[in-house]
């Protein structure tokens, strides 16, 4: 029986309240109320956090009570009171890291995969703000391959009627999949194959459509022609590329947000139907081939197709769904009470979930990128930053430069500070140092790691999940006292980059310009010019064994500390 949660602590500090509790076992994460409501912002799609902290900022004295999710809501905890205190300049922080003491091998789950805008814009020879479409999707894509590590692509619609997949009768042409995936694989990827969606003369009700390509969400008006389909292409791609690549790295999730009617006009029965001739399909051209779902809305059905793939004994060797605007919750207890060992996608995962949302763009959404990212290193085999570039028309095509677009490149490939962030991510080393972060902490976290070759590095950021505050908000301003224990003796160099409102912020720059709708040729050149992950210092020469280093930190900002022998 899910347990109320005992032990809720509220310590407050400046600018804000952290509450810690104990954790309940069996839960997937917490749900956290402040005077009777929800305490994580209304547009952040799963109103819980995964582990027992939560960082209360930009609001007053509030009564909060905190209950498990397993993932059904259990009772809430004995209620706690408490109020931020006033703002200090100064508010101290001390981060320390142990250069000799390993914890892991650094985890990278922003590596394995990137979302995308339909994949057949890189055969699009349109533009937008004046930039090659399917040329910049490309360059975007190559990007994220060399300088984030990304290893495969998820995207929508490979059976959209504009790559011409099916016509009445099980007439196949996978030639415009051919020039996608050929396309793809030239970069350095592999697809995560989304299985989606109906082609039109195949679907129950053609009617039913989303976005402005008009993708078809029906059901099928027949299953067997469907998996029969899915067989075609599955073995087409084989002879294509190989049996063995497409085993060992290529996988296929079962359609998109199906428990959204906006994404699936069918039932949950249908969908769970869906999923069985569709695995089945997969695994007839071999059994090797993994496949799996739901590829859900904010966890949606994720529990549902457990429970009945325990029944259908249908293939399930991935379990996939989505999150926005907050770190993901710890599907693992649920997995482990049906006896599934299988890795976790969180397919799609981002600061918004809203179309032209602007608190991507700049610095908060560097910060929120780290947040998650760390609290997912080790538990999560996958968190895909939806999506690699602002080339993305679901919508419609942008408007203009910065509209709040969900790709950590803009059209023209200028780098948001979200890209940056994730590059300094990329840039740690293999071991994972261990690493404490102590006084009035607020949101703020550190990640450090070690080179082969005696490189360390340490990636200190300062957030919240209040995106009111996204802006800056002073009273959660920190000063940082770093201190690096247990280097080797002798002389390192000391580089320190900054992501802030001030520094690797190209949307800062282009509102120094002016801002406007779309930069000219001139403007384009200084856009370019001001591309690039600032230093906050100059390089500096430093000794040690022990070395500390004490800097400002504002909210939002993200500093790396890198020492090079």
């Amino acid at each position: 029986m899910n347990q109320a949660p005992i032990g809720l602590r509220a310590i407050p500090g400046a600018g804000h309240v952290t509450l810690t509790w104990d954790p309940v076992p069996g839960a997937i994460g917490y749900l956290v109320h402040r005077d009777g409501a929800r305490a994580v912002p209304p547009e952040v799609d799963v109103p819980a956090v995964p582990s027992c902290r939560f960082v209360d900022t930009g609001h007053g004295a509030a009564r909060y009570t905190v209950a498990a999710l397993t993932p059904e809501q259990g009772p809430f905890s004995e209620p706690v009171e408490a109020a931020p205190l006033a703002a200090v300049d100064g508010a101290a922080v001390m981060v320390e890291v142990d250069a000799r003491r390993v914890t892991r091998e650094l985890p990278r789950p922003w590596a394995y995969m990137v979302g995308s805008e339909h994949l057949s814009l890189l055969l699009s020879t349109d533009e937008t703000g004046g930039r090659p479409i399917g040329e910049e999707l490309a360059g975007a894509l190559r990007m994220v391959r060399d300088q984030l590590g990304a290893e495969t692509v998820r995207a929508h619609a490979i059976l959209g009627d504009d790559l011409g997949v099916y016509r009445h009768g099980a007439v196949y042409d996978f030639s415009g999949v051919d020039a996608v995936y050929d396309r793809v694989v030239s970069l350095g990827l592999r697809p995560v194959v989304e299985l989606g969606y109906m082609p039109r003369e195949l679907a129950a009700d053609p009617s039913m459509t989303v976005f402005e390509y008009e993708a078809v969400i029906s059901p099928p008006k027949d299953y067997e022609a469907w998996g029969d389909l899915v067989r075609a292409l599955v073995e087409h791609l084989a002879t294509r590329y190989g049996i063995h690549e497409l085993v060992d790295h290529w996988s296929f999730e079962v359609w998109n947000e199906p428990n959204l009617e906006v994404f699936w006009s069918g039932t949950r029965e249908e969908y769970l139907l869906l999923y069985d001739v569709t695995a089945a399909a997969v695994k007839n051209v071999h059994p090797d081939l993994r496949v799996g779902g739901p590829a859900s809305a904010a966890g949606g059905w994720v529990e549902e197709l457990l429970a009945h793939v325990a029944e259908s004994g249908a293939a399930l060797d991935f379990v996939s769904t989505h999150t926005y605007g907050n770190a993901p919750l710890d599907w693992r207890p649920v997995l482990a009470r049906y006896g599934r060992d299988v890795p976790i996608w969180w397919t799609e995962w981002g600061p918004t979930p809203t179309h032209f949302h602007g608190i991507g763009d700049g610095p908060y959404g560097a910060a929120f990128v780290l947040h998650g990212m760390k609290s997912a290193a080790g538990r999560i085999a996958a968190l895909s930053h939806w999506v690699a570039s602002d080339h993305f028309e679901e919508l419609g095509r942008p408007p203009r430069l910065f509209h709040g677009g969900f790709g950590l490149l803009t059209v023209g490939n200028l780098r948001k500070p979200r890209f940056h962030a994730l590059a300094l991510a990329h840039r740690l080393g293999e071991e994972e140092l261990a690493a404490s972060v102590t006084g009035d902490v607020a949101g703020v976290e550190a990640w450090a790691a070690r080179h082969d070759d005696g490189r360390i590095g340490v990636l200190i950021w300062n957030g919240t999940l209040n995106s009111a505050q996204a802006a800056g908000a002073p009273e959660l301003a920190r000063t940082v006292t770093l201190t690096i224990d247990g280097l080797e003796r002798g002389t390192y160099t000391l580089t320190h980059h900054r992501i802030d409102h001030g520094h690797s912020d190209v949307r800062a720059a282009w509102e120094a310009m002016g801002g406007g709708d779309w930069p000219t040729g001139e403007q384009w050149v200084a856009l370019r010019a001001a591309d690039a992950l600032d230093q906050l210092t100059a390089p500096a020469a430093i000794t040690g064994p022990t070395h500390t280093l004490t800097f400002d930190l504002p909210m939002p900002g993200v500093s790396y500390v890198e020492m090079t022998r």
